[in-house]
C-alpha cells in the first residue's frame, strides 16, 4: 500500500477503527444475534444480510489498520505561495481553454467528483511544490500528457470537512 498520508489521515483512521470496534462491532453482533433466533437460517434474509454487514465492518478494520501499518507520513505544511497537501487550486487546460478548481488531498481522501484530486494522480504528482503562473506538464503515460497553468492558489487547512474515502 504505502500511501503518502498526513497525520490528520492517520488520526482519522484510528478514530473509525476504535468506531467501529466499539460502536459498530457490538451493533453487528447483536443483529446477527437476533436474526439467527428467528430459525432457520438457509431461508433467513436478515440473518444473511447482518453476516454481510458484520463482515464489511470487519473487512474495514483491516483495511484501515493495514493502512496505518503501511502508510508513509507526509508534512501537511507548505510554502505560501506553492501548492500543497489541502491547498484549493485554479488551474487552467491549454488544450482545452478551460479553468477547473481542485483541492489537492492524499489518496485517503481523492474523490474528484467533488473535486478532491490525489497528490498520487497525474495532475496532482504535477502541480505540487508549484506556483502561481507556472505553467506544468502533466504526464499522463509514456507517450501522452499535455499543460496547465496555475492561476490561482488558496492555502488552506485540513478542517476535517474531507472525509475519508471507503475504499
Amino acid at each position: 500500500m504505502y500511501d503518502k498520508v498526513t497525520q490528520k489521515d492517520i488520526d482519522r483512521m484510528k478514530e473509525e477503527i476504535q468506531y467501529r470496534k466499539l460502536v459498530v462491532r457490538k451493533e453487528a453482533l447483536e443483529a446477527v444475534k437476533e436474526a439467527r433466533a428467528q430459525g432457520d437460517l438457509s431461508e433467513n434474509f436478515e440473518y444473511h444480510a447482518a453476516k454481510k454487514d458484520k463482515n464489511a465492518n470487519e473487512s474495514r478494520i483491516r483495511y484501515l489498520e493495514r493502512m496505518i501499518k503501511t502508510a508513509i507520513i507526509m508534512p501537511e505544511e507548505s510554502k505560501s505561495d506553492e501548492v500543497g497537501i489541502n491547498n484549493t487550486v485554479t488551474i487552467y487546460f491549454e488544450d482545452d481553454d478551460e479553468e477547473e478548481v481542485f483541492t489537492l488531498v492524499t489518496t485517503v481522501r481523492e474523490n474528484s467528483i467533488n473535486g478532491w484530486i490525489s497528490n498520487e494522480s497525474p495532475i496532482g504528482k504535477a502541480i505540487i511544490g508549484h506556483k502561481e503562473g507556472d505553467r506544468v506538464y502533466v504526464k499522463v503515460n509514456e507517450n501522452n500528457g499535455y499543460y496547465v497553468v496555475i492561476r490561482k492558489i488558496e492555502n488552506s487547512t485540513d478542517d476535517g470537512s474531507i472525509g475519508l474515502r471507503k475504499y
